[in-house]
């Protein structure tokens, strides 16, 4: 008898993963994954199964619904997997806002709370609710399952969510939530288990991808976060800008005389990165840049990475550890090299060997700080979430 099957969708504004994951007892075990780039035309499936590659040509029109391009995905992996045995699919959402504090089975009432959610993300959250339908359509009978990016920091006290804002606004909603939580989520997790003498330790995860933030962490738990009301917040991205004085906002508005649609296509897409180098959104190809521009733009992220994690340990009340992930985290020495050198006050210091060759620990044996590179799998994460969630309604592999 196969055992059961399980998808996981992990979308983002242009993109969404996939993975495919067989069900045990035991949990969760990846057993493919693959991508579809909206951006990519003509569109197809960016598939991993057992270390060999496939780009597969999708014929499927992309509709508001999803339903072609989900339905065309759907029957390729059918003819190389037993999707006969597929019984769950679950879902990363970027917004629980106050309603979600952990995974939970989409019934009727929680897809609605989702759809509630979409104003905090209208970026993200449309992406989500579409896929969750468009399965409810193709395949009614499986089950369900929604995993929070802002459920991971529920831990954090109301004085470190709270804006110096009239009061009423931080009870109508208005305040700090955090995100990539399933990425810190795995992190924690994978820290406790790599590192069982240290999971009592001031922590700060440094989660630099496209979209980048840090998380203060004591115990595995949420303590400040550096994204708040949004994903704009904090550092700034390869696209979105970070931190911004909101009079920026109120001149782009009354001076420029700028739309709410224009500003938000400036803070999302032309800035960060992109923005400030001119070049590319791309840190790849601003460290391989011999402008001047591109220089900046690197400097700029590291300046402002370093800064953050300088007040998480105010949260926290000291830094033992500092740890990088996710594509640029895990992969660009010169970057974390760049953010290091500028907490050298608090006691880092590199092995420049061991940063160059994105070792595990890249902090030197005098450094005062242990200095990690760990590799995320928010798909893990949302698969076993899922499982617990199917093992709750009494579904067992």
């Amino acid at each position: 008898m196969s055992a059961p099957l399980l998808l996981t969708f992990n979308p983002g504004s242009s993109t969404i993963k996939i993975g495919l994951f067989s069900v045990s007892s035991s949990g969760a075990t990846r057993i493919g994954q693959g991508m579809i780039d909206f951006r990519r035309v003509p569109l197809s499936l960016h598939l991993v199964n057992e270390g060999a590659v496939h780009d597969i040509p999708l014929k499927a029109v992309v509709t508001e619904n999803l339903h072609e391009v989900l339905d065309e995905t759907l029957n390729w992996f059918a003819t190389h997997f037993s999707l006969t045995d597929l019984v769950s699919v679950g879902h990363r959402v970027v917004h629980g806002g106050d309603t979600f504090s952990g995974p939970v089975a989409i019934t009727d009432e929680a897809l609605a709370a989702i759809v509630q959610l979409t104003p905090l993300a209208p970026l993200h959250q449309p992406q989500s609710v579409r896929l969750i339908r468009a399965i409810r359509h193709l395949r009614p009978h499986l089950v369900q399952s929604a995993s929070f990016d802002t459920a991971f920091h529920r831990t954090q006290t109301d004085l470190v969510r709270r804006f110096a804002l009239p009061r009423r606004f931080f009870d109508n909603g208005v305040k700090r939530y955090g995100f990539h939580g399933l990425s810190y989520s795995f992190i924690a997790r994978a820290f406790a288990h790599q590192f069982p003498q240290l999971t009592n330790s001031k922590l700060i995860a440094a989660h630099l991808g496209s979209g980048a933030s840090l998380c203060a962490m004591n115990a595995g738990a949420s303590r400040d976060t550096s994204m708040g009301f949004s994903t704009l917040d904090g550092i700034p991205m390869a696209t979105r800008c970070g931190a911004l004085d909101a009079g920026v906002v109120l001149h782009f508005m009354q001076q420029e005389g700028l739309s709410a649609a224009a500003i938000e296509k400036i803070l999302y897409e032309q800035s960060g990165l992109l923005g400030v180098s001119g070049i590319s959104a791309d840190s790849r190809e601003l460290a391989a840049s011999t402008r001047p521009e591109a220089r900046e733009a690197l400097d700029l992220f590291a300046f402002r990475i370093a800064g953050e994690a300088a007040r998480l340990a105010t949260t926290l009340g000291g830094l033992d550890c500092l740890l990088f992930t996710a594509g640029i985290g895990e992969h660009q020495p010169q970057v974390r090299a760049a953010v290091c050198a500028r907490l050298a006050w608090i006691g880092v210091e590199l092995d420049d060997q061991a940063n160059a060759a994105n070792a595990t620990i890249i902090s030197a044996a005098s450094s005062r700080v242990t200095v990690l590179v760990l590799a995320t799998d928010e798909e893990q994460i949302i698969a076993d979430e899922a499982v617990s969630i199917l093992h709750g309604q009494g579904v067992t592999a």
